[in-house]
């Protein structure tokens, strides 16, 4: 038998309420770390309740970028879950189903807003 291996998606977003500052492309930066750490126990607490939840090792935000009106931020995260090696394939679609499901439509994530059309999951 094969082990399990550690996968990775991605996870994209904008948020709309969180006005973005250049800091926050400074990693490691005060500004960054704060807000890279809420934004992991948020993407934390909404995918450990999802399907993948039993074998979800959790989403690490890599970058904050401006987004298209003054006050949006652009959020990127890697995630990590356990994949055995005779599972199907992460099902994509089905967890961006379930993060809309689980973030009103895809419009609050926390205290949160968010670009109803921004999310990506995987791509």
């Amino acid at each position: 038998t094969t082990a399990a291996t550690l996968d990775h998606f991605t996870v994209n977003f904008t948020i709309t309420n969180l006005l973005y500052n250049s800091e926050m492309e400074v990693p490691h930066s005060a500004r960054f770390n704060a807000t890279q750490r809420v934004m992991n126990t948020l993407l934390d607490r909404l995918l450990k309740d999802s399907t993948i939840g039993p074998d979800f090792h959790g989403c690490e935000t890599t970058s904050f970028r401006p987004g298209r009106q003054r006050d949006e931020t652009r959020v990127d995260a890697v995630c990590t879950y356990r994949k055995e090696p005779s599972a199907a394939p992460l099902d994509r679609v089905g967890l961006y189903h379930q993060v809309s499901n689980k973030t009103r439509g895809i419009t609050q994530l926390g205290p949160y807003s968010l670009d109803k059309d921004s999310l990506y999951v995987n791509g």
